[in-house]
């Protein structure tokens, strides 16, 4: 248990650094950041999701008809919404795209919310969305993901700094998109690809600051080895630690490495 408290206060101390330095030192290399994101975008249709992740065809469809890479797709939905079709935030964004109704959705011509919770219908407008922001901003993907949670009248095109949380955002869904495309660190090359849903989760934590739990996170997942960390926004604005594991003997293993640390 005295683990436990020490790791919290441990997190919590990171997260309050990363607070007070927001404004002068942050804490994501935003030049890193965008050099990943002009990596990325230099073979990105080129690239494959190690997982079959659910409505599949959904994204399929949506990349090929709009010219993306089902990639980042997979990448915004999985940081947006988890594959909830009918998840809602509370700035009434909804669906696998998080789509806010009704002005962003009316936006893309989509005039019932029944048709924004349609999960094809969601995607596809979700990757509209998407390719009218990346011609907007030149095909840079750093400011194209910016521009789509924060809206593109507050990311300029092509010069001066983002606002802290639309960076935040950018990071948030490259950390996504880096599962998108290596799913689990157990995957081997050559063997069949698993699916997204039998990626089972068991709850940790809940933070209500994300630095909180990307903090916690770091300071736990080199105890865990193989057995993957990741915490997600939930719609209530919270943020959620879970361990993810394939089957009885990983939860077992994991539930044995949590108790040490005073989870019980």
């Amino acid at each position: 248990m005295l683990r436990l408290i020490w790791i919290l206060i441990l997190c919590a101390g990171l997260s309050w650094a990363t607070a007070a330095a927001a404004k002068t030192d942050p804490s994501i290399d935003v030049q890193a950041l965008e050099a990943r994101w002009q990596t990325y975008a230099q073979h990105a249709l080129q690239t494959r999701p190690a997982l079959d992740f659910p409505y599949a065809h959904c994204f399929t469809r949506a990349a090929t008809a709009h010219e993306l890479p089902e990639t980042l797709l997979l990448a915004v939905a999985r940081g947006e919404s988890d594959f909830k079709p009918r998840a809602r935030s509370r700035a009434n964004a909804y669906g696998l795209m998080q789509i806010l109704w009704p002005g962003t959705a009316k936006h893309l011509g989509l005039e019932q919310l029944s048709e924004v919770l349609d999960p094809c219908t969601n995607v596809d407008a979700g990757a509209r969305y998407l390719k009218e922001l990346q011609q907007r901003y030149h095909g840079n993907l750093y400011r194209t993901l910016a521009a789509y949670n924060y809206g593109p009248a507050r990311i300029p095109v092509s010069a001066g700094r983002l606002p802290e949380g639309a960076i935040w955002y950018s990071a948030y869904i490259m950390r996504h998109l880096d599962y998108v495309l290596n799913g689990s660190s157990k995957r081997r090359s050559g063997t069949a690809r698993q699916r997204y849903a039998g990626q089972n989760r068991l709850f940790i934590i809940h933070f209500s600051r994300p630095y909180r739990a990307a903090a916690f996170v770091d300071r736990l997942q080199p105890g865990f080895g193989d057995l993957r960390l990741d915490w997600f926004r939930l719609p209530d604005g919270g943020f959620d630690v879970v361990m993810l594991y394939a089957d009885a003997a990983e939860r077992s293993r994991g539930l044995q490495l949590l108790s040490r640390l005073g989870f019980g």
